[in-house]
């Protein structure tokens, strides 16, 4: 069996030393890029593995990361995960993931046991009943390095990494609007989470430019959900106030909506167009395919990873607060394509 390659070998085939290689592997910003590409290139080549009971005994750390996320379920926290591990193995730490399974109690709890663990680092997005962020604070008081992502925590002053959701709702509203829509209503998410508060307000200024004024039973709160979008959608028809769309804050209560109109009878999108979010992979296998927007999820883990490991190669004198928003992107497909039927 092959020996194992230690950075003292890559530090010799270098002809460097292996403080500088271990800085270089953990993205040490004291280390040239050129260095840091050579000892990347060359660990590679030689499929170094960091040693990480080697890490802890040299820096005091435990080399790991912890993930909080409402489900992982999701095929969007599932991608967010995705690429929080990707940079955090490429960087020599490990991951562990724990779910609130949106509860805030839960969430609580999952914190109080990761401060006991004297982790490295925390990335959470927070859960659907959270308001209160004090089960955060005691680490950011002991400087161990925090992002927030997707679902962020607007009165605390630490990283933040999104989608620009109002742009992205904007974008979904112009859209509909485009297709010949004008009562568009709108299944939103708790609006004690900014995520959905922006989305809402995006929505409505989309409206408010093509001087539509939505009306008060044109919204329903808390339906993110398959469960709770169907119901909302069953509300809707029993009414018999139909919309031209509907714009729903998540894709499964889309689904929901889509599943229930289907039931009822009611062309998608001839009478009623859809559009979702999420961009979750099972919107290309129903019928119609869901038009959804794509919220970047692995872009926004590999962004969070990044800055967690460079605030963890820096003391907490030097590290600096990131709010970073990515554009949003929609997938346009046939369960919003009003004009289809024209062509």
């Amino acid at each position: 069996m092959a020996e194992k390659v230690t950075i003292y070998d890559l530090a010799k085939q270098l002809n460097t030393t292996a403080s500088t290689v271990s800085r270089a592997l953990q993205n040490h910003p004291r280390i040239s890029k050129k260095m840091k590409a050579r000892v990347m290139e060359l660990a590679e080549k030689l499929n170094f593995q960091p040693d990480p009971v080697a890490m802890h005994l040299r820096t005091g750390r435990s080399s790991v990361i912890a993930v909080i996320v409402p489900r992982v379920s999701r095929n969007f926290f599932a991608s967010v995960i995705t690429g929080i591990e990707q940079v955090a193995y490429q960087n020599g730490y490990s991951v562990i993931i724990s779910q609130s399974n949106e509860q805030y109690e839960t969430e609580k709890a999952i914190a109080k046991a990761l401060l006991n663990k004297k982790i490295d680092a925390l990335a959470v997005s927070i859960s659907a009943e959270t308001t209160d962020y004090s089960h955060f604070q005691p680490f950011i008081n002991k400087g161990t390095p925090i992002v927030f992502f997707d679902r962020v925590p607007e009165s605390l002053n630490v990283s933040k990494v999104e989608v620009d959701n109002y742009e992205a709702a904007f974008q979904a509203v112009e859209h509909l609007i485009a297709q010949g829509c004008r009562k568009i209503y709108h299944l939103s998410g708790p609006m004690t989470l900014s995520v959905y508060k922006n989305r809402m307000q995006g929505y409505k200024d989309a409206m408010k430019k093509h001087g539509i004024e939505p009306q008060e039973n044109w919204f329903y709160q808390n339906a993110i959900t398959l469960e709770t979008g169907t119901e909302a959608t069953k509300q809707i028809i029993q009414s018999g106030d139909l919309p031209d769309a509907i714009l729903a804050a998540g894709d499964f209560s889309a689904i929901g909506v889509i599943l229930t109109l289907k039931k009822a009878g009611i062309r998608i999108p001839d009478d009623i167009a859809v559009v979702g979010f999420a961009n979750e992979t099972f919107d290309i296998f129903i019928d119609p395919e869901l038009t959804s927007v794509d919220l970047d999820s692995q872009q926004l883990g590999e962004t969070s990873a990044e800055i967690l490991i460079e605030q963890l190669n820096q003391s907490p004198e030097e590290r600096e607060e990131k709010h970073i928003k990515f554009p949003p992107k929609l997938m346009i497909r046939d369960s919003s394509l009003k004009a289809k039927k024209y062509d």
